[in-house]
């Protein structure tokens, strides 16, 4: 067999002969190990070399069954295999593995919507279906309900986000919170339906989350314990009315204060979703570096503030939706309007709001339609390199102030610039920043990934973990949480996968 790398502490013989076996157990199309086939499955555009994360081979799963087969020859030759869901997972590492020599388990085969029940707002589906798919069926059959997506649109899917802790932006938008029960293949080959699906027919399987006992359901998010192969999401009631607004400051303190109020805002239900991004955020979609500046490093602060008043652009915004009847929405956007110009932000709606193209965006991806506009961003300085930074913080305006100066100082120190936003939860925040980078210029990727990891060991001395991270990060950052917890992962990764096949390195987390 040709392949590029071998399984760690496999040979070649003992390699060819598990290829035969998938290939038996799959068919022969459904085994890949020619470099040109899967040399997709290796495309990273975080800053790190491509020989870090070369897979073995790809393993393309139509079923349940084939998933349990590939999981036995594995146990049998002791070869890691890496489940992705879409491999769509841009800017935390695609489809490529957290080490090298693993198997790709590709599910994107696995594509059914099994059901979608418009009463109780709730779907079942396997893990290759897309969010494109899950609003296209949606749609096609008029239901009274949107799905809640990620800035990736329509191309990622909900299975391999939710169990990355993934975040959308209406108000079934913090996703890890918005799913019910779970079908897992473990590393033995057992099928194992958490919850309500573990008894009868499941009648309740998607909507009572708990079942009766411990809730397991966690022990398979950003891990390595098990194969999920089906899950149930809670879909958004689509609300007799909606009506987005915006907030602007220029100045973080103020900015911070504002987003110290939206919490407020969230925890009396007054919100219930929204972002808050640097205007740089904002203008990377749709411009190139160097329409604002053909210089060395970091775009200068001054060029910037200068260009953002010349544009009429302020240089913090959030964007929101509120939902209910008429005169809901008209009572919680005063109390809004009153809230955040109390902070020194001005509020606009309507035409203010509808003639910014980052404001109808944002709408868009608040009511149901998902769109590939922040993509944008990988044209602003070319070469494909992109890595999101992302520590989780308190809603507060200090620890605002504190992580977004703390991860700008180091960005720009490492010559880049720091476009920031924040997802707003109901008491903390998802501070993510992309890292924008030419990943065909060596240096440059290597400033990349020292500026990375400085932010990530920052932050974390700061008490910012980062709450998801890139496959090239994620041994560092497991060791930024205590040794006890990385025991403990250690134990339950020994006890369900004695063998460690199921994707080693997963969130820092071996054997």
């Amino acid at each position: 067999m040709t392949n590029s790398v071998l399984p760690k502490g496999v040979s070649k013989e003992a390699f060819d002969k598990a290829i035969g076996e998938y290939k038996e157990a799959l068919g022969n199309e459904n085994v890949l190990v020619a470099p040109e086939k899967i040399a997709p499955y290796s495309k990273i555009m975080i800053p790190a070399e491509n020989s870090q994360h070369q897979p073995s081979g790809a393993l393309l799963a139509r079923s349940v069954k084939d998933v349990q087969e590939v999981l036995g020859i594995c146990n049998k030759y002791r070869i890691p295999v890496w489940p992705i869901s879409t491999g769509r997972n841009f800017g935390y590492g695609t489809a490529a593995p957290a080490t090298p020599g693993q198997m790709v388990l590709d599910m994107r085969g696995m594509n059914k919507i099994i059901e979608i029940d418009p009463v109780l707002c709730t779907a079942l589906v396997e893990p290759g279906v897309t969010y494109k798919e899950l609003v296209d069926y949606i749609n096609e059959r008029n239901l009274d309900v949107w799905a809640s997506f990620p800035s990736s649109g329509g191309l990622a899917g909900p299975v391999g986000n939710t169990l990355d802790r993934g975040v959308g932006y209406n108000r079934a938008g913090e996703h890890f919170s918005n799913f019910c029960g779970l079908e897992v293949v473990l590393a033995n080959g057992e099928v194992v339906r958490t919850g309500m699906g573990s008894i009868g027919k499941g009648e309740t399987w998607q909507s009572y989350r708990w079942g009766y006992g411990p809730w397991v359901d966690g022990l398979f998010s950003q891990s390595n314990l098990g194969v999920v192969t089906k899950m149930g999401l809670w879909l958004m009631k689509k609300p007799p009315h909606y009506e987005s607004f915006g907030v602007g400051w220029n100045d973080v303190e103020s900015m911070a204060k504002g987003v110290e109020m939206a919490s407020r805002m969230r925890l009396s239900a007054v919100m219930e979703n929204g972002v808050v991004g640097s205007a740089l955020y904002g203008v990377i979609s749709t411009k190139k570096r160097s329409d604002i500046y053909d210089g060395p490093g970091a775009i200068p602060d001054a060029v910037l503030a200068k260009y953002y008043k010349d544009h009429g652009i302020p240089q913090f915004a959030l964007f929101s939706t509120l939902y209910g009847t008429k005169e809901q929405v008209a009572v919680n956007l005063k109390i809004c309007r009153e809230a955040f110009e109390s902070t020194g932000g001005f509020v606009f709606t309507g035409e203010a709001f509808n003639a910014s193209p980052d404001a109808r965006h944002w709408q868009r991806m608040m009511t149901g339609r998902p769109e590939l506009h922040e993509f944008g961003n990988y044209n602003f300085i070319g070469g494909g390199g992109s890595a999101w930074f992302a520590p989780a913080l308190p809603a507060r305006a200090y620890d605002v102030v504190r992580c977004y100066n703390a991860t700008k100082e180091i960005f720009n120190k490492h010559g880049f610039n720091c476009p920031i936003g924040f997802l707003l939860g109901v008491r903390h925040l998802e501070q993510v920043a992309d890292l924008l980078f030419d990943r065909t210029n060596p240096e440059e990727t290597q400033r990349a990934h020292a500026c990375f990891k400085e932010a990530l060991e920052a932050n974390a001395k700061l008490g910012y973990g980062c709450y998801r991270t890139n496959i090239a990060f994620m041994d560092l950052a497991a060791k930024t949480y205590s040794k006890e917890l990385r025991n403990l992962n250690k134990r339950l990764k020994r006890s369900l996968d004695p063998n460690g096949i199921i994707a080693p390195g997963k969130s820092g987390i071996y054997i």
